[in-house]
């Protein structure tokens, strides 16, 4: 049993449908004593794509309420859940489809009876004897529907801390403050107006005093508990279902609450954040697309809420680090693995029998939300770029991985991705983008292919993309796909420049990553302390194999656009971006206001000139 959101419930996304769900009667889900299995699907694509899941999350899903035997005294009894049921999913996907449409339905109901958009909160239930799934109750949702959504606020972190705990997040805040563990509400009344609470979990004796609290943090609870229900109400961050925090914080300890993301998380100390506010209705509109840079899918429901013309760059590599955190290497070949390493990614694939499987759900999963969140604007996904000592990093890594001294300039990019040695991890991602596209009806999702030394690699990786039917440039023999993919190249190199027809012969546009591409015009190392104070984006011969580039692309009616950070640091270049007809800049998201507000003045003094 559980409860269905037809709204996402931290940022107000009102294109997906959130489904919880754990094992006995719901009591246990609505009242947040137990976390449950958490399940997101994308509602425009539920008529429209063979399996439109985009996210799942196992629960501890640690106790259940059952019926009790005749003659007790109370009709129902908590019990331990089996540890089998507790390591995987409690619902399959054809229940997850069947509930999300009905959820859909429910809504649309509503709506049309109301006459305004009516997001609902849906309980359910599944039958253990009949196994048939039955809706309990829908009422409407109340909080992220009223409200105001043309001021937005955002909280940045600016420094990293001692991670004390994590949980799942309520809200999108930051709050530092003194913590009041408190073990019991009959000792509520310690807590003083400002400190942090953190205790167990919370019920409505807590109410009167939850309101003098900067953040609340508990060791049990889900999304609808109901420490996160009034801290919604109240605009409180809350993180919930942090196991044993009360354990790991002392009363008196000074914390940092962060809930900018899915993951809610407690720092030692009050650590130093920025806040902004900006009204959307304010910001003028352009000519030129103003896209945005993306890592974390946790972010992107309330980053959508941004004035943008999608996703220039979704980077895969935050989300293989932290979904997956296995290299694919180590998934695939497990069995040559010692022991040791093995149990640790045991503990990390519960819920997924085939770990080839957890490693393309995963990616896809996350790749999935940011397109989900900007659909049917294009959001360009760049395949992974890990350095071999980045690569390194993630669990089993080092089994694989080579020592390079120059790691930058080394194994990376293109040339991984038709490599014997790694060309089947490479498979996987293209397994992952295609389950994207063609599964979940995602077709706003574009591959782009990073740091392509020369045009054989370029055919090398296509021929590859072709074999997993993600490409329809084919191998002899091999099945057609049914969905086109275009795909963009990174260019960041100056053989990207010099050659940039040859390269657009064979990709669909060119993304300038200004970074790399500064770095190896000038023949920098920009992560070299001596130097770097060289690397300019607005040195003449950076800024004229850049205007090269816009030039060849526009004459080939091909995509060009820009991801490195230099429009958003620099106004003067950003100027001459829109002075050489860039199609699209992708800034990240904190710059994405200021900058359009500049580009609104260049593109007015450029009209004047003409």
């Amino acid at each position: 049993s559980g409860v269905i959101f037809t709204i996402d419930t931290e940022s107000g996304f009102r294109d997906v449908i959130l489904i919880t769900s754990s094992y006995g009667l719901g009591e246990m889900v609505v009242q947040g004593k137990v976390v449950p299995d958490e399940f997101l699907v994308a509602k425009r694509m539920i008529d429209k794509a063979p399996l439109p899941i985009i996210g799942r999350r196992l629960g501890s899903k640690a106790t259940k309420l059952v019926y009790a035997a005749r003659g007790n005294a109370s009709p129902t009894r908590a019990a331990r859940t089996h540890e089998s049921d507790r390591r995987r999913f409690s619902l399959t996907d054809r229940e997850i489809m069947v509930l999300a449409r009905w959820a859909k339905e429910i809504e649309e109901h509503y709506s049309k009876k109301r006459g305004k958009p009516t997001p609902m909160d849906v309980e359910w239930g599944l039958d253990g004897k009949t196994n048939e799934l039955f809706i309990l109750q829908a009422r409407p949702e109340t909080v992220q529907v009223s409200k105001d959504r043309s001021k937005i606020r955002e909280y940045m972190r600016r420094e990293e801390g001692l991670l004390l705990a994590r949980g799942l997040s309520v809200g999108s805040k930051i709050v530092s403050g003194r913590a009041r563990v408190i073990g019991s509400v009959r000792d509520m009344d310690k807590l003083k107006p400002g400190e942090i609470l953190i205790t167990e979990m919370t019920d409505p004796d807590w109410e009167p005093v939850m309101k003098k609290a900067a953040a609340i943090v508990t060791d049990k609870g889900g999304r609808t508990s109901h420490a996160a229900i009034v801290s919604r109400e109240l605009g409180l961050t809350a993180v919930v279902g942090a196991e044993n925090v009360t354990k790991r914080i002392k009363t008196g300890q000074i914390i940092t609450v962060d809930t900018t993301s899915a993951d809610g998380k407690i720092f030692k100390g009050a650590l130093r954040f920025d806040v902004r506010e900006s009204d959307v209705r304010k910001i003028p509109k352009v000519h030129t697309k103003i896209s945005m840079n993306l890592a974390t899918p946790d972010t992107a429901f309330e980053k959508s809420f941004l004035p943008h013309e999608g996703v220039g760059l979704a980077r895969e590599e935050f989300i293989i680090a932290s979904s997956v955190g296995v290299h694919p290497l180590a998934l695939i070949h497990y069995d040559k693995l010692d022991r040791s390493l093995q149990k640790k990614i045991d503990e990390r694939t519960q819920g997924w029998a085939d770990r080839r499987r957890f490693y393309v759900d995963n990616l896809a999963y996350g790749i999935a939300k940011i397109a989900a969140a900007f659909y049917p604007k294009q959001v360009i996904v760049r395949f992974s770029d890990f350095k071999s000592n980045e690569y390194r990093s993630l669990l089993g890594g080092d089994q694989f991985e080579p020592h390079e001294e120059n790691p930058m300039l080394g194994w990376r990019g293109a040339s991984r991705y038709y490599d014997p040695k790694f060309k089947e991890a490479f498979e996987l991602e293209c397994r992952a983008l295609r389950k994207v596209r063609e599964d979940m009806g995602l077709t706003n999702a574009i591959p782009m292919v990073p740091f392509c030394r020369t045009l054989e690699e370029g055919r090398k990786v296509l021929a590859t993309m072709a074999e997993t039917g993600l490409h329809p440039n084919l191998i002899p023999g091999k099945p057609k796909s049914g969905l086109k993919t275009p795909v963009i190249v990174m260019c960041e190199i100056p053989s990207n420049v010099i050659l940039a027809d040859e390269f657009l012969d064979l990709f669909d546009g060119m993304s300038i990553g200004s970074n790399d591409l500064t770095q190896l015009t000038l023949g920098l190392d920009r992560d070299s302390g001596i130097v770097n104070r060289i690397a300019d984006e607005n040195d003449p011969a950076v800024k004229k194999s850049i205007a090269d580039v816009i030039r060849v692309c526009k004459r080939r009616k091909k995509y060009v656009g820009i991801c490195g950070q230099a429009p958003s640091d620099h106004p003067e270049f950003a100027k001459f971006l829109v002075e050489q007809g860039i199609e699209s800049m992708s800034l990240n998201p904190d710059s994405i206001i200021k900058t359009t507000i500049m580009v609104a003045k260049v593109e007015k003094q450029l009209k004047k000139r003409r």
